[in-house]
């Protein structure tokens, strides 16, 4: 690794900056679906259970770019109060702005957005059903924001972060569709493998997925190589496989191996994600030697791509920072460079300042519904601009801190740094 890169300040806090929201969330203040009289609400169910959640229809002010979005919450005779939250369309300061309203002697509860018509997003429901604190009290919003519901009019979800589990979302008629994540039946197919790799750098084992492309043994060499953080969540929830091999048979990126390496837990994930030189360390000298012993990949960092999403987008460009010499390529979603919080503040974006240009592409993308991150986000553009990383780009999507998002991003980011 280079030696012009010290390693960051111990003991950053394990948050983002406490920055207010700029913008209001864009509520409506009158329902854009019609509501019903208390006769017609088996009705009305009945049309949502056909149409699904959240109800789309025509802004009410005109506008052929936007859209006013409908959450709903079929309630019961205990239900205190719902709250629904976007992703990144909340405002921390403002717990009661996402609360749904109920409508006097239905089970119906609603609560509306205007929203851009290229707007996609995760959202939980959280539900009061009377057996928590009393509203107002201070430990009502942290209780409400344990009493997650799924959504029973929404088929439409992923995987959730960690547990697993499923996380609605809706997506406008303008967003972009994920459809390179589609498995297809009749093209080749790569595999993906779990292993374990011992790390002298770490002190430990970690687990490692191993994508092989479709191609015959000898048929290729020198194989282009992505290693994707948070392994376990992309390569066997998300399916990563069905991506890279759909481009393949595409032509869009030629055949590539991709190395995930496990994140282990959120504690873990502090730890090792925040600009660590012994995690780095593990990636460019115990890893991709350990996946060149098992698949002819390049050792150029011209074709080596290091992908993340958050603390993993901060680590990825650390990483290409450190070590160029193994990391030419950077694609990096919502990277946390805000990172750390107190006197030394974005430190990788001062380290890029101060540091020559090293051989390195960078693809940063964040949502634009990200108003933490987004004002280091756009820092860190103007300083790689400044330092003359002009083969670089950068772009800010609509929507939030979200995988739903990232899917089609890392699809992009593959196609654009590897692409012919």
């Amino acid at each position: 690794m280079t030696a012009s890169v010290p390693p960051p300040p111990e003991g950053a806090p394990h948050h983002p900056p406490r920055l207010a929201r700029p913008d209001a969330v864009p509520r409506l203040k009158e329902p854009a679906v019609a509501l019903p009289t208390p006769d017609g609400v088996a009705e009305f169910w009945a049309d949502v259970r056909r149409r699904g959640t959240p109800l789309v229809s025509p802004d009410p002010l005109g506008s052929a770019d936007h859209r006013a979005v409908t959450f709903l919450w079929r309630g019961g005779p205990a239900t205190r109060a719902v709250q629904v939250l976007p992703n990144k369309l909340g405002d921390p300061r403002d717990p009661e702005g996402n609360l749904m309203e109920h409508l006097p002697g239905t089970d119906i509860w609603h609560w509306t957005l205007r929203l851009r018509h290229d707007w996609r997003g995760t959202y939980d429901l959280h539900v009061d059903e009377g057996d928590g604190p009393a509203p107002g009290t201070s430990d009502y919003w942290r209780w409400l924001r344990t009493q997650s519901r799924i959504d029973p009019f929404n088929p439409r979800t992923l995987p959730r972060r960690w547990d697993g589990g499923g996380i609605p979302y809706a997506e406008l008629p303008a967003a972009p569709r994920a459809l390179d994540w589609v498995p297809r039946q009749h093209i080749a197919h790569g595999t993906l493998t779990e292993h374990k790799v011992a790390s002298a750098h770490l002190g430990d084992e970690r687990r490692v997925w191993l994508y092989e492309p479709p191609v015959a043994e000898g048929e290729v060499s020198d194989l282009p190589v992505l290693v994707l953080l948070d392994g376990e969540h992309w390569g066997p929830r998300l399916g990563l496989a069905h991506l890279l091999d759909n481009l393949i048979a595409d032509g869009r990126v030629p055949p590539l191996a991709a190395v995930l390496p496990d994140s282990v837990d959120a504690g873990t994930r502090w730890a090792e994600l925040t600009c660590r030189p012994e995690f780095v360390g593990f990636l460019a000298d115990e890893l991709l030697p350990w996946a060149a012993e098992r698949l002819p990949v390049t050792d150029n960092p011209a074709r080596t791509v290091i992908a993340g999403q958050s603390l993993g987008g901060l680590t990825a460009a650390y990483a290409a920072v450190a070590a160029p010499h193994r990391f030419g390529n950077v694609l990096a979603q919502s990277g946390s460079f805000w990172w750390p919080v107190g006197p030394d503040t974005e430190w990788l974006t001062r380290q890029l300042a101060n540091t020559p240009r090293l051989p390195v592409r960078f693809r940063l993308s964040f949502g634009e519904q990200e108003w933490v991150a987004l004002p280091a986000a756009r820092r860190l553009r103007e300083t790689l601009a400044a330092a003359g990383y002009h083969d670089s780009s950068y772009r800010e999507f609509n929507g939030g801190h979200d995988y739903l998002c990232w899917r089609t991003e890392l699809a992009d980011g593959l196609v654009e740094l590897l692409g012919h």
